[in-house]
């Protein structure tokens, strides 16, 4: 049962993924990324021994699920290597990727043609490569697949906890984990070789085989997949934060332009149920509608006045700016909705603030007592 639960939470995982992959399916991480979820959602699909006895029945040929979970067990440790060779990048990643395929796309064809050159005709669902260590072809399929294995794991271990020392944040952190998952996966190849040797030597310890080194390929995989979705999962998290950050402080830049937003149908309908970034968008546009109607009514004057003092007082010209915005909105803002049209004189006709200072003057709005003294009736209302 844990081997199906664990492929169904690995094929949920690759469900998320592909949409991403459909839209940008000639990424070659994000291939990779999706390839080694659904491999390692096989390993554990093949690997149950339910599976293994339907393979076998259904295909009317003893063992045949061997070499298919074998070469889908060095597929996928094949494509985690490949996966931190894309993921660092360099001026070769293309060549070293391909290298490693083409190398891995060999041992593939070496577990099929030692099977078939193999005699294996006694049905073993748990202990395939002990009984089987010293048959001809079939001995030499299963060293293949071990030693190609543990060879991938070994080197994808050492690159990736390497790379960890140089980066910081969530890629280190999936990084550390990606390494220690398989080193773990090393575990499995080395009890299952120990176990073939001693079988060698005349001994019996196919116990390394049945029970220790499914404990080892299961933790292994499931570290590793998460190794791999937690830099993607915490970068997720960084922008959903910074979006809803960003969505929060730019409220009160919206209030003070609500009157004018709600009477002349400026705002769209609010999204339900969306992301921070959409939700975002939505008051960022509002925002904007606003601004442009108030084209015209943003006093040039009370801009340089405002901004002057504000520098004066903070010696921080982004803040000066800022706030000399604030000023000028609120004062727009608070004409509009008198409806006191201020002569033409001095006007910033066709000016307003960059998109990247919106919050900074949002937070103007509410902290700034330059800004409190030109709109002293929203004032009273953000109190009451």
């Amino acid at each position: 049962m844990i081997n199906y639960l664990s492929c169904a939470v690995l094929l949920l995982g690759l469900a998320v993924k592909l949409p991403d992959l459909v839209r940008d399916w000639r990424d070659p991480f994000l291939r990779t990324i999706c390839t080694v979820m659904a491999l390692a959602g096989l390993c554990f699909l093949l690997g149950a021994p339910p599976t293994v006895t339907a393979i076998n029945d259904l295909s009317g040929v003893p063992n045949l699920a061997a070499p298919l979970t074998y070469a889908t067990i060095t597929a996928y440790s094949a494509s985690s290597l490949v996966l931190v060779v894309y993921w660092r990048g360099g001026p070769h990643v293309r060549r070293t990727a391909r290298r490693w395929v083409l190398s891995y796309a060999l041992v593939l064809a070496g577990i099929a043609a030692m099977f078939a050159m193999g005699e294996a005709s006694v049905e073993r669902r748990t202990d395939f490569d002990t009984y089987y260590a010293t048959t001809p072809f079939i001995a030499a399929m299963i060293v293949l697949y071990l030693v190609a294995h543990l060879t991938a794991v070994t080197v994808t271990a050492v690159r990736s906890l390497s790379w960890a020392r140089d980066v910081e944040g969530w890629l280190r952190g999936g990084l550390v984990i990606l390494g220690v998952g398989t080193v773990v996966s090393a575990g499995y190849s080395i009890s299952k070789l120990t176990a073939v040797i001693a079988r060698w030597g005349g001994q019996d310890w196919s116990a390394l085989s049945t029970s220790l080194s499914p404990v080892f390929a299961g933790l292994g995989a499931v570290l590793t997949v998460i190794g791999i979705l937690v830099p993607l999962a915490g970068q997720a998290l960084t922008l959903w934060r910074r979006d809803w950050r960003s969505f929060v402080r730019l409220e009160p830049l919206e209030r003070e332009l609500d009157d004018l937003l709600t009477q002349q149908n400026l705002r769209l309908r609010r999204p339900l149920w969306s992301s921070p970034s959409v939700l975002l968008t939505w008051r960022q546009t509002s925002i904007n509608n606003g601004l442009h109607r108030l084209d015209g009514l943003l006093d040039h004057q009370l801009y340089q006045t405002t901004h002057a003092t504000a520098l004066q007082g903070s010696g921080d010209p982004t803040q000066a700016e800022a706030t000399a915005w604030a000023a000028v909105i609120a004062a727009a803002a608070q004409s509009q909705r008198t409806g006191q049209i201020p002569s033409k004189t001095g006007r910033m006709t066709g000016r307003v603030p960059e998109p990247d200072v919106l919050e900074d003057i949002a937070e103007a709005l509410v902290t700034s007592s330059l800004v409190m003294r030109e709109r002293p009736s929203r004032a009273v209302e953000g109190v009451a």
